[in-house]
This record gives C-alpha cells, structure tokens and sequence, in this order.
C-alpha cells in the first residue's frame, strides 16, 4: 500500500510539473501568434525554440514577483498591460509594473540609490540618470554579467553586434 502511494504520488508530481511547463509553452505559442505574428525575423521554428529556452531557464524563478517603475509614456503602458501579462503566463514569474510621471520615478531612482533601501527591483528610466549609477557605482556591466553571473539567464542565441 506504501509503495503504492508513493508510486502514485510521485506520478502526480511529475504530471502537474510536465503541465505547468507544456501551459508555459501554450502561453508562449499564443503570444507569438497574438504579439509577434510576422514581425520577427526568425522563423516560428526558431521563435518556438527562443520561447522554449525562456520556459526553461525560468524555471527556478517560478512564484517569484519582481516590482517595476517606469514613467507613464505609450511603450511604457504597452510592457505594464500585454507584455508582463504574457510574462507571468509564460514563466511563471509575476511582474508588477507600476507607471509614475517622471519627476516621481527619478525621485524614486534616486532615493533608492543614495539609501541602499530597495523600492523596485527594476526602473526603466532615461539615459539622463547614466552619469548618477556610474557615479554612485551602481551601474552593471552587462557583459561582463551575460558571461559570468547572469550567463544562465541570457538568451544564448542572443547577438548584440
């Protein structure tokens, strides 16, 4: 009867996780065919094989919530409404964006910054705050990230010449 129960629920376990990773990939398929539908330069075979790695990769991160701040212009509305919806289906990582006027974001930017005190986990912010992170030391080397630490979580295929 143990062996049993352990059988099936071991069987359970590895039923609902082949699930969520084949919804995953069910969300991804239909953000290709409602967002992307043409306007990629890849191939659906290889579109299909990028969102796959995303799935994948996310894994680990699944149920983790991530907060953003951006100001409010149109790009900015677009990533809040469809694009962290799409996100969350497709990874299992919920986004919570939040859109403020500018003064309020750089506010925000800059208090986090000259605290250390975590308000966002992420800004999208103008290029007017570069020489700040750099000054503060607060800036990342993306590179050097993509190689090293973050190499796990960048998109292989990804070509940035």
């Amino acid at each position: 009867m143990r062996r049993h129960l352990l059988t099936s629920t071991t069987a359970l376990v590895l039923l609902l996780g082949a699930s969520q990773a084949y919804a995953g990939m069910d969300e991804a398929k239909t953000f290709l065919d409602t967002e992307i539908n043409g306007l990629s330069t890849l191939d659906r075979s290889a579109q299909e094989a990028e969102m796959q790695w995303f799935v994948d990769a996310a894994k680990p991160f699944a149920g983790m919530e991530v907060n953003v701040l951006s100001e409010g212009i149109p790009t900015h509305t677009y990533e809040s409404t469809v694009l962290t919806k799409a996100f969350e289906a497709i990874t299992g990582i919920k986004v919570n964006h939040q859109i403020l006027g500018e003064g309020e974001v750089v506010q925000a930017v800059q208090t986090q910054m000259q605290t250390n005190r975590n308000l966002y986990d992420a800004y999208v912010n103008d290029s007017d705050l570069i020489g700040t992170h750099s000054r503060l030391q607060l800036a990342v080397n993306l590179t050097d990230f993509m190689a090293g630490e973050g190499k796990d979580v960048t998109l292989p295929t990804l070509d940035l010449e």
